[in-house]
């Protein structure tokens, strides 16, 4: 393993004036905005088109491809809900976030939803006046390295410098961490996604940290993945979930239900390819989810085949993981169903 002693002053001289770990801002972000009206869904269908706040650019979960649509596991969250509310998925404006302007441009009104890579906190949860209806991915933070550097665990990287986004529950995690594990390093702090990725990729800092789906993401759009390593620590539990104002539960239910949706068709088989075919399917259940009986549409404001519509656009849970994930090399893991060892599961559509 190479010293850290050059990388070490380097980065000294390059993160002058980078805020410092620990400050309130790296557990709550922005300062409360101003709220926009708690009516979101009826705003949303005057408009005619859902407004999502997602990522600036993360393989897997959200970016544009190379004729500008977006595409992603978060994105088609975002196209599931317009599927829930107007039947069709390109009733959706993609507002890119960053870890910094993310709440305050839910909060302001800017945005309708959010769905990018975002962490359900105490903080976040109260002070900042956002709700989490659910947890569409569970992750946890580690650390990446050049393959080449020799380091096999993140307690190697004592006196190394560590690239990490501001404004992130990522942040906080590093600097406790380290303080419980002895561990010196020297941050360096940049907001930007690329520009972070670019400061690791050429050299700048000796590791990267993130959530491990965001670590595995970067990984799979370098052109040598191999040059880069994933360390085997797990250091924080990271529920992301999908993100509304708070005091705006007709519209929360709409999120919440629809991935709920997503999770129970996995578990009952019910695919983009069946869904059509299932219309005499004997389970109660599958009834209930398909608005052949039960009613259950119109009780979030909602037809009685929304799920039908929104399942032939995205498929099932399983379906949308295998198509967004599973290509940049992200296991189920904790993100398996219930019933095949993971934390998903759907309350009852009853």
């Amino acid at each position: 393993m190479q010293p850290f002693g050059l990388s070490l002053a380097r980065a000294c001289l390059q993160t002058l004036g980078v805020a410092v770990i620990g400050l309130g801002v790296t557990l709550g972000g922005p300062a409360r905005a101003q709220q926009a009206p708690a009516n979101t869904l009826d705003a949303v269908k005057a408009r005619g088109q859902l407004i999502c706040g997602v990522n600036t650019g993360l393989a897997g979960f959200g970016q544009p491809d190379s004729q500008g649509v977006w595409r992603g596991f978060d994105v088609d969250y975002c196209r599931a809900v317009a599927t829930a509310i107007f039947g069709d998925p390109n009733k959706v404006r993609y507002v890119p976030t960053t870890a910094q302007n993310r709440f305050t441009a839910l909060q302001s009104g800017e945005v309708d939803m959010m769905a990018r890579n975002t962490t359900w906190t105490l903080s976040r949860d109260t002070s900042l006046g956002l709700d989490f209806p659910a947890v569409n991915f569970y992750d946890g933070q580690g650390f990446m390295v050049k393959t080449s550097l020799g380091v096999k665990s993140a307690k190697e990287l004592d006196g190394a410098t560590i690239c990490v986004q501001p404004g992130t529950t990522t942040e906080q995690n590093l600097s406790d961490w380290a303080r419980a594990n002895k561990i010196r390093f020297t941050p360096v702090v940049i907001e930007r996604l690329e520009e972070l990725v670019s400061a690791y990729v050429s050299g700048r800092c000796d590791a990267y940290t993130t959530d491990v789906s965001g670590l595995a993401a970067t990984r799979s759009a370098q052109p040598k993945p191999d040059d880069h390593s994933i360390l085997p620590e797990v250091i924080s539990k990271e529920p992301l979930a999908l993100g509304v104002r708070q005091g705006d539960s007709r519209f929360a239910d709409i999120l919440r239900w629809t991935h709920y949706l997503l999770l129970s068709a996995e578990e009952f088989g019910i695919t983009q390819a069946n869904v059509d075919k299932l219309g005499n399917d004997p389970r109660p259940e599958v009834q209930r989810i398909l608005g052949k009986n039960g009613g259950l549409g119109p009780m979030l404001g909602l037809s009685d085949d929304w799920a039908v519509k929104v399942i032939k656009v995205v498929g099932n849970y399983g379906e949308l993981f295998d198509r967004t994930l599973t290509p940049i090399g992200i296991k189920r893991g904790p993100n398996a169903l219930w019933n095949n060892g993971g934390l998903q599961f759907s309350p009852p559509f009853r």
